[in-house]
């Protein structure tokens, strides 16, 4: 029995030795498990052992924004591109509609010329008593019947000396003919005929397409008197209710730039009243000069040409070029070559009068336009609407760039407007400021400012 007690405690020494052993064992296995432990040391020192799995973790590389990677001029070059986009769509669009009701809306312009002629002596005959439905009446009575007696007074004048007007043609076409046989010029007899006999041809040639003119001259005519109908209702009633008629336009525009509108509008209308009113100065002044000169001349028809020179005068540029050409070659063909020349000196001098001095005197500043800007859109007036849209060309481009001039302006007072005022402000240097709130109250908007024409 004494040997029991030292059996027991050599098993239990083994069981600790064994116990130490398996601990030791285990701490191997799980440092061999941990990442970046040696493989091939552990294989090595444990053949039996077999490496751990090696994890790959999937790598996927990173792309950009695609509107980051596009560089930054191209993207602005972008954004332009589709906007000017949308307005060419949108001109071409509003071309295309102008285009289709041509008649109106040329009906309409002329109107709106005519109103802003007429409108300062129904704003006299108001303000010295006379009701608005009479003053309107005898404005646009005296304004048309003064327009009627002009145009019937240039027929009669052409009429009565068409007679006498060929017989000179005649005499003059010989004697400019005698003298190109006479002149430094070397011309011959047989050029002459030559050139007359080329032209005899091409009237003949062309005989159809003048008859078919001919006949579509007849819609021309019921066409102008159809425009010159809504032209004399479209001013009677522009003259009679123009300014409800505007107030009703103005609620077409939306509330946020309806105050800026309302402002353009009297700045456009006080421009374009202006620019008729300047326009008909100059255009009689050009009128009697020349007319008094050809007058002197001895050229027939001196007071039809005037008038003529007078209407084309509305044609800016195009207008003076053609009415003084005319007045020229009926001076040459019926006076010969020293008052044709003679002709052309008066045409040219009242012309660079009128440029250098009366218009920038009576039209001034406000609605002076570049001259490119004049060429180019009579041009476009032109080539879109023909003789109309060229005479109301100009004046669109003036009322056009004073309105411009006028949001910019409005646009920019509206920001300093808004601008936040500068920290330690008091009421004594902004007197306009909203008064503080209660305690406890929180802070009070400020009331919307109210501007004029703001009927919302």
């Amino acid at each position: 029995m004494s040997r029991v007690p030292g059996w027991l405690g050599r098993v239990g020494a083994r069981l600790t030795e064994v116990s130490k052993r398996l601990e030791e064992r285990r701490a191997e296995v799980e440092r061999d498990r941990r990442p970046g432990t040696d493989t091939e040391h552990t294989s090595a020192t444990d053949p039996d052992q077999a490496p751990p799995e090696v994890e790959y973790a999937a790598v996927v590389p990173t792309r950009p924004d695609p509107a980051q990677a596009v560089p930054w001029g191209v993207r602005v070059a972008a954004e332009a591109g589709w906007r000017l986009l949308v307005l060419a769509g949108t001109l071409w669009v509003l071309m295309r509609i102008i285009s289709a009701v041509q008649l109106v809306v040329l009906a309409f312009v002329a109107a709106l010329l005519i109103t802003a002629l007429l409108q300062p002596t129904v704003v006299r005959l108001t303000r010295i008593g006379v009701p608005r439905g009479p003053a309107t009446a005898l404005t646009a009575l005296f304004g048309f019947v003064v327009m009627g007696l002009i145009g019937w007074f240039v027929t009669w004048q052409v009429m009565e000396n068409i007679d006498t007007l060929s017989s000179q043609i005649q005499d003059g076409i010989d004697e400019l003919r005698n003298w190109l046989l006479n002149s430094p010029f070397h011309v011959t007899d047989k050029q002459i005929n030559e050139i007359a006999k080329n032209l005899r041809e091409a009237v003949g040639a062309n005989t159809e397409q003048i008859t078919s003119a001919g006949l579509e001259g007849v819609t021309v005519v019921v066409e102008a008197l159809t425009g010159i109908l809504l032209a004399i209702f479209s001013t009677l009633f522009l003259l009679y209710d123009g300014k409800r008629i505007w107030e009703w336009s103005l609620k077409l525009v939306p509330a946020a730039a309806r105050p800026g509108v309302a402002g353009a509008g009297p700045v456009a209308w006080r421009t374009l009243t202006a620019y008729v009113r300047g326009t008909v100065i100059v255009a009689l002044i050009d009128a009697i000069f020349i007319g008094l000169g050809i007058y002197f001349l001895d050229v027939p028809m001196a007071v039809p040409l005037a008038v003529f020179i007078f209407l084309f005068s509305f044609v800016p540029l195009v207008g003076a070029v053609v009415s003084g050409a005319l007045a020229v070659v009926v001076a040459l063909v019926t006076q010969g070559v020293f008052t044709g020349v003679m002709t052309l000196v008066v045409v040219l001098a009242v012309q660079q009068i009128e440029g250098h001095i009366l218009q920038p005197f009576i039209l001034g500043r406000a609605v002076r336009v570049h001259p490119l800007a004049v060429v180019l859109a009579v041009a476009s007036g032109g080539m879109v609407a023909g003789i109309g849209g060229a005479v109301v060309a100009v004046p669109l481009v003036a009322v056009t760039n004073t309105v411009v001039g006028y949001l910019r302006a409005f646009s920019h007072e509206a920001a300093v407007r808004q601008s936040p005022r500068p920290r330690g402000a008091t009421a004594m240097s902004a007197p306009d400021a909203p008064p503080p709130a209660a305690p406890g109250t929180g802070p009070q908007p400020p009331a919307p400012e109210r501007r004029p024409g703001d009927t919302s």
